[in-house]
């Protein structure tokens, strides 16, 4: 009979370990939108309404800068407004956890403490390429064409940059606000982000002073970027970085990640003391 060596799982190392951590968390995750699919439906309602609102009933009358179809300026920036929202479904998933009980039976397992933030970012992640998944479906339904190429998975990759990094602004909110109808709230916050930007119209066409704070908001360059991957730019304002909006599309997620992150994974381990 041969013998079972029980030392094998404890020579593996403590990665292996908070990767199997992650994994678990992120296998939970998953279950539970499998259980509510009516989460996911409802997360994609607004922007999807936004498309059809924007687009039909308001396409005709708005301006794109250069002309061109407001159609195909549009939807980059819908998709931009689909991830920035996001972090409002993440901190209310975070929150609920915490006010459940859940996140204290984490604290209570020998588990790598940065599991469940890390692990609470890779399940958004999915989601996420779900949700860009089922908004470009809806876009083609409307007619949107890209013209870029392979600049297609540029851009779906600069949507996804931007949304890994404000789902550490989402966790660090969630282990924040008290209850999931605060996290609610936060809508108030992301709604003014999304209109002040260059989602809807371009920054040009905008009052001097809302313009300059519409460009050099982050999403603003992601928008931007996209319909330059996308091939339907845009003429760029003056300011540098809307004419540096590809470059400032992959700094600007690197700059918020390195402040929110830190600050997610220490609020964490607050919990614990």
């Amino acid at each position: 009979m041969t013998a079972v060596d029980l030392t094998v799982p404890a020579r593996r190392g403590r990665l292996y370990w908070a990767l199997a951590d992650v994994w678990n968390i992120v296998r939970r995750g998953l279950t539970h939108y499998q259980r509510q699919p009516v989460n996911i439906a409802w997360q994609l309602g607004f922007p999807i309404l936004s498309v059809l609102l924007y687009g039909y009933v308001f396409g005709s009358a708005m301006k794109v800068p250069g002309g061109g179809d407001y159609k195909d300026f549009l939807m980059p920036g819908m998709f931009v407004m689909t991830m920035a929202f996001g972090f409002i479904n993440t901190a209310t998933v975070v929150v609920y956890d915490s006010t459940k009980g859940v996140i204290d039976r984490f604290r209570s397992m020998p588990m790598s403490s940065s599991a469940v933030v890390a692990g609470r970012g890779v399940t958004d992640l999915i989601i996420a390429c779900a949700e860009l998944a089922i908004m470009m479906l809806t876009a083609f339904a409307m007619g949107w064409r890209p013209d870029g190429g392979f600049g297609f998975l540029g851009a779906f990759g600069l949507l996804l940059w931007l949304r890994f990094a404000l789902i550490w602004i989402g966790v660090w909110l969630g282990l924040l606000v008290p209850n999931p109808e605060a996290a609610g709230g936060l809508f108030a916050v992301a709604f003014p982000l999304t209109m002040i930007s260059s989602i809807f119209v371009a920054p040009q066409l905008m009052p001097d002073w809302l313009g300059w704070v519409a460009a050099w908001n982050p999403i603003s360059s992601t928008a931007a970027a996209a319909r330059e991957l996308f091939g339907t730019p845009v003429g760029g304002g003056d300011s540098w970085v809307e004419q540096h909006a590809l470059l400032m599309a992959g700094v600007w997620p690197v700059i918020l990640t390195a402040i929110f992150l830190p600050l997610a994974v220490r609020r964490f381990q607050k919990l614990s003391r």
